[in-house]
This record gives C-alpha cells, structure tokens and sequence, in this order.
C-alpha cells in the first residue's frame, strides 16, 4: 500500500512539472483573470510590517505571491518552493530585488520535513486544490511547522454548482469540493475566512488564515 501511495505521488508530481513547462510562459500573463483573492489576502496577516518573520511560500509559481510578501514585510526571511523547475526559474527572476531574504528552492512540500515550529507563516495561493489527495497531510504539516501564534495564508478555488466546470477543473489538476475551509477551521483558530463569487458564481473561490494555537 506503501509504494502505492509513493507511486501515485511520484505520478502527480511529473504530471505537475509537465503541466507547468508550458504554463510557466504564460503564468503571469492569463492568471490574474481567475485567481481572486491571491493579493487581497496578504492585507490580512495579522503581523506588524516590521515585523522579523520567517515565511514559506508552498507552490510559489513565478514568485508573484513571494514578491508581494517581501515588499510587505521588509525585515522577513522567505523560503520559497514549486514542483516544477520552470516555474521556480521565473521565480528567481523576480524575487532577484530580495535575493538577499528569499530564497528560491525546486523541491515539493512534503509531510516529515524538518520546518518543525520554524515559521511565522505558511502561505499556500491556489495550491492545495492541485495536490491530490495529499492535501490534508500538507495542511496538518504546515500545523507542525508553524511556530505557536503563526498562521497558515490560504487563498484557493472553492466551489462550483456546475458540474461541466467541476470537470474541466478536474481536467486540469484541480479539485473543486469545498473541501478546504471545513479541514483548515478544525486544525486552526479561525482569523479571517471569506468564501466569494467569481464570474457570476460559475465557481466561488476562498481565502482563509487561521492561527495554530
């Protein structure tokens, strides 16, 4: 059962790096259109902006989200990692500003790493939909990583009542269950959480930040 699950992780994670190999060239330029919430969210961390926080950025993509983190926060330390090579490239592109207090690593987020209560905050922008069905496992790891009072950042697709949508996503890696928020308020104290409407309520999308206690 063991190699199993190993082997079904190996398989999604080629499928993400194959996915994003051309992804990666057009991230930034179609993204904005769909991914509410990603940039609004960060108004609601509830830290100082002087604050010296270390952060991780889980499924950094190009590194928009670690970008606007760091102008946020000056004095924060920002690891940063992505699945695919492509995407952590571009990433280091951008983030080259804050190569000072970012740093950019191709690697996975796993469960048993060795973060344990090292950061401030955990940041996962429209990633927990596209890892499946390890999203759980990676919700309670960011619990273990986190220090006492830090938070978990989750901005994410949520919902969608049509099935022709939930199928396409599907198609696309991403699992649209309303799955997330229910999990992260039973493993977190609840800090902010807004379930909204994109494109006229063909899907909704979320953003939550909870504080482990």
């Amino acid at each position: 059962m063991k190699d199993r699950l190993s082997q079904d992780k190996e398989a999604q994670l080629a499928d993400m790096r194959n996915y994003y190999k051309f992804q990666a060239k057009i991230y930034d330029l179609t993204r904005w259109v769909f991914l509410f919430g990603r940039k609004s969210i960060l108004k609601h961390i509830p830290f100082e902006r002087e604050a010296q926080l270390q952060i991780l950025d889980v499924g950094c993509g190009t590194g928009i989200n670690s970008y606007n983190l760091a102008k946020r926060f000056p004095k924060a330390q920002i690891t940063s990692l992505d699945v695919s090579e492509d995407m952590i490239e571009r990433a280091t592109q951008k983030l080259r500003p804050f190569a000072d207090r970012v740093q950019c690593l191709h690697q996975p987020y796993e469960s048993g790493t060795q973060y344990n209560n090292h950061f401030d905050i955990i940041l996962f922008s429209y990633s927990l939909t596209m890892i499946n069905p390890q999203w759980s496992e990676l919700i309670d790891q960011a619990r273990l990583d986190l220090k006492p009072g830090g938070v978990i950042v989750v901005s994410d697709f949520h919902d969608t009542p049509v099935g022709l949508y939930k199928r396409f996503m599907r198609a696309n890696h991403v699992r649209l269950d309303g799955h997330l928020v229910p999990y992260l308020q039973q493993r977190f104290e609840p800090v902010y959480t807004k379930i909204k409407k994109g494109y006229l309520g063909v899907w909704q999308y979320m953003m939550f930040i909870g504080r482990k206690a």
